[in-house]
């Protein structure tokens, strides 16, 4: 074999990496899981599932939505995309028997109950998508032992109860929605110490407490870019320590029930972009320092108290007629 062409070589290494591609069987245990998840699935999603290997088999392609990776002489799945299909029931258990899963997508559509303990067995999952459904229940806590999840989208369910301090031992995760479910209680200040989180979106909940309580860990929320905190019931001032955010792109505390004057060192953040402090009970000015600030784009300020003469930037909501004082 030494005196081969290079190329000849190259190929004869490369044929037993083909036929091992083409001829490995899907690992037993996927193969159980997904026709599990296909007895269980209405026929809009399993009609295009043919055949008994989700990851294909002969002429047969791997099912739609199921991605499939080679692992030594098995394939595995590694991904499960089937959204906005109209899937009916219960979140399908089954899923969480795919332990090499990374994303697991089922958005937009109409499962019921809770997420289910065993989800925690998926440890290397990066992307966990089940927006928009309705799921409802407490967060187990077992969504904690995620270690590899990077994005975890729940917005737009009905989950109740506090929102679990194990989020925070998610040490790659970098974007969390949590807005439009019913979650009460205080938002936990160890979400604080993801070092990589950069989206925090848990508006239109029942959440109370201050922002200084959020915020009270030094150090916190190093890489965080966007902070959505609208519709809850926070109470308290904005705390000049906010500043400390210095990624922070876009503040969203819009109706909430927040008093106080709007501290000047929040114009020291050098990427704010957005601000929006409408529908709380602010009082005092708005330091010139915000109407100087080279990357503000729009300011909301409608429905607080204000004193006269202070003015919105950027385009703005229709204010209401109490309001007429604060039009540029």
């Amino acid at each position: 074999m030494a005196n081969w062409p290079p190329a000849i070589l190259l190929f004869a290494l490369l044929i037993p990496l083909l036929f091992n591609a083409v001829s490995c069987k899907t690992l037993k245990r996927d193969v159980k899981a997904l026709n599990e998840i296909k007895s269980s699935l209405g026929w809009r999603v399993v009609y295009s599932w043919v055949g008994d290997d989700p990851c294909g088999d002969g002429d047969l392609p791997p099912w739609s939505g199921v991605t499939c990776s080679v692992q030594g002489d098995y394939r595995v799945v590694t991904g499960l995309e089937v959204y906005a299909v109209s899937i009916v029931g219960p979140f399908p258990i089954a899923v969480t028997n795919l332990l090499d899963l990374q994303r697991l997508d089922l958005h937009n559509n109409k499962l019921t109950g809770p997420i289910p303990p065993q989800i925690g067995r998926l440890k290397r999952l990066k992307v966990l998508n089940l927006r928009w459904n309705k799921l409802q229940d407490v967060l187990p806590p077992e969504i904690g032992e995620l270690k590899s999840l990077t994005h975890l989208y729940l917005s737009f369910n009905s989950f109740n109860g506090e929102i679990p301090r194990e989020l925070a031992n998610l040490p790659a995760l970098r974007y969390l929605y949590l807005h439009e479910n019913r979650f009460v209680g205080r938002i936990p200040a160890e979400l604080g110490n993801l070092q990589n989180l950069r989206h925090l979106d848990v508006g239109n909940n029942h959440l109370v407490g201050t922002i200084r309580e959020l915020i009270r860990i030094e150090g916190c929320f190093p890489a965080l870019r966007n902070l959505y905190l609208n519709n809850n019931y926070l109470t308290g001032g904005i705390p000049a320590q906010l500043a400390n955010l210095t990624n922070l792109e876009i503040l969203h505390l819009s109706y909430n029930k927040m008093t106080g004057i709007i501290p000047s060192a929040l114009a020291r953040l050098p990427r704010l972009t957005y601000l929006y402090l409408d529908h709380n009970q602010f009082s005092g000015r708005i330091p010139d320092a915000f109407y100087k600030h080279s990357f503000l784009k729009e300011m909301y300020i409608e429905s607080n108290a204000f004193r006269q003469g202070v003015n919105p930037i950027g385009v703005h909501k229709v204010l209401e007629v109490s309001d007429t004082e604060f039009l540029v």
